[in-house]
């Protein structure tokens, strides 16, 4: 349960980070209340999955998927500029957090 409650703080995570690039600086409404339930959410499912996994290991994997997810939908969605390398990068994140929940068992 630990490690779907991460999972969904990290996938909130992104809901919060681009929530807020949509908020236009916290001048939109709608989206300036979603930063803030995302980030709520994240939040909280990261302290619940604190009760059972490391705090290096868990908050590792929570930057992990915000960072790696913001990323690619800021390409995707956004249109901001991408180049190979830095999805190689990107790639580098995934495997690192994918690595992490293997050897934490």
């Amino acid at each position: 349960m630990a490690w779907i409650a991460l999972l969904v703080a990290g996938l909130a995570e992104v809901g919060g980070v681009i929530s807020l690039k949509l908020s236009n600086g916290f001048k939109k409404l709608k989206p300036s209340i979603m930063t803030i339930i995302f980030g709520g959410l994240s939040f909280f499912m990261l302290s619940v999955s604190l009760k059972a996994l490391p705090v290096g290991t868990a908050y590792a994997i929570w930057t992990g998927i915000g960072s790696a997810g913001s990323v690619l939908i800021g390409m995707y969605w956004f249109k901001e500029p991408r180049n190979r390398m830095q999805l190689v990068l990107i790639s580098c994140i995934v495997l690192s957090v994918v690595g992490l929940r293997l050897t934490e068992g």
